[in-house]
């Protein structure tokens, strides 16, 4: 077979026009995806940029977050505070029982050396009574 300039090829008009006629659709599915790229992209570019925007932080956002952080430091120093306390109350508490026994042995100390007649139960506190 030899392929020269005046070789001729012959068609159904028919199959010409499908070749055609997938080309175009190649075409247009191509300028398809391409535009929808270019608008995923601008999407894409124009979200980041408005991430980028709110995520600068202001003078006054600034001072709320050291505001914030200050309150949360208080908070904690009173917790502690608070849980010191609960552990004076049971203090307090083991010592009001401590008080009370030793007063009531007091007492009956004071009792018994009144029972013994040495003169310490009139009321005097030398001996010249």
């Amino acid at each position: 077979m030899k392929v020269s300039e005046k070789t001729n090829v012959t068609m159904p008009i028919k199959n010409m026009i499908g070749i055609v006629a997938i080309i175009i659709s190649g075409v247009i599915g191509y300028t398809e995806v391409t535009a929808r790229l270019t608008s995923l992209e601008t999407s894409r570019e124009l979200f980041q940029a408005d991430l980028l925007k709110k995520s600068e932080q202001l003078p006054t956002d600034q001072e709320q977050f050291m505001l914030l952080e200050d309150l949360y430091k208080t908070v904690e120093k009173i917790e502690k505070r608070i849980e010191d306390m609960m552990h004076n109350k049971v203090n307090i508490q083991f010592l009001q029982k401590q008080t009370e026994k030793l007063l009531k042995d007091v007492e009956d100390l004071k009792d018994k050396v009144r029972a013994n007649g040495n003169g310490w139960g009139s009321g005097c506190i030398t001996n010249d009574c």
